[in-house]
């Protein structure tokens, strides 16, 4: 199922959104890696599919799946629901597990969706989640998706996507303290940034 959604993301949405990528290489082909794309559209889950043959697991905020299509398609890809507003511990743990198992998870370092090309202030929560799991976070920029489905839009624009995977980064020391996980926090936004000037830049 989940080849098949991909494959309709490759052959269907690519094309259609004109979709340019570039550092694809440097995401690991084995281990746990979580990648931190920058969340601009609904867009941007999605479209990273193709971009590796590894599935990746996917947070995505529990009111998409109150339709019923796009809860499908959004299992289809591995995804599964979080609660925003509260700590909701089980997305944690499921996250922590899959993981543990040397999965590939996205997750938004942004938290929602923003405007704009600046990295927004980020959560903690991928220092704590690379800290626990020995997992390597992989920027990602992503140029275009806002321009192709803003927020409150339900038909995308057929606008340019462009897409820049920046170099891996190595997790926090497991026993961190909080202060070394904002620091490294810092790092990831500096990473951020340089991959979204990078996505910029095909454009």
């Amino acid at each position: 199922m989940y080849g098949a959604a991909r494959a309709l993301i490759r052959f269907v949405l690519w094309p259609y959104f004109r979709v340019k990528a570039a550092g694809r290489q440097n995401i690991p082909r084995s281990g746990p890696v979580i990648l931190a794309p920058v969340h601009r559209s609904n867009l941007d889950s999605p479209l990273l599919a193709p971009l590796t043959r590894r599935r990746f697991r996917a947070l995505a905020k529990e009111s998409l799946f109150s339709m019923r299509p796009m809860a499908w398609f959004l299992v289809a890809l591995g995804a599964f629901p979080v609660r925003r507003g509260s700590a909701d511990r089980e997305s944690i743990r499921a996250a922590r597990s899959l993981l543990d198992t040397g999965a590939m998870l996205l997750v938004f370092p942004e938290g929602g969706r923003q405007t704009g090309d600046h990295i927004a202030d980020l959560f903690d929560g991928t220092a704590y989640l690379a800290a626990k799991t020995g997992a390597v976070v992989v920027p990602v920029g992503i140029s275009g998706t806002e321009a192709a489905m803003p927020m409150g839009a339900r038909i995308p624009r057929p606008r340019r996507v462009c897409v820049a995977v920046g170099q891996p980064i190595p997790p926090p020391d497991r026993k961190a303290p909080r202060s070394v996980l904002r620091e490294w926090t810092t790092t990831l936004t500096a990473g951020l940034q340089e991959a979204q000037d990078t996505a910029i830049s095909l454009g």
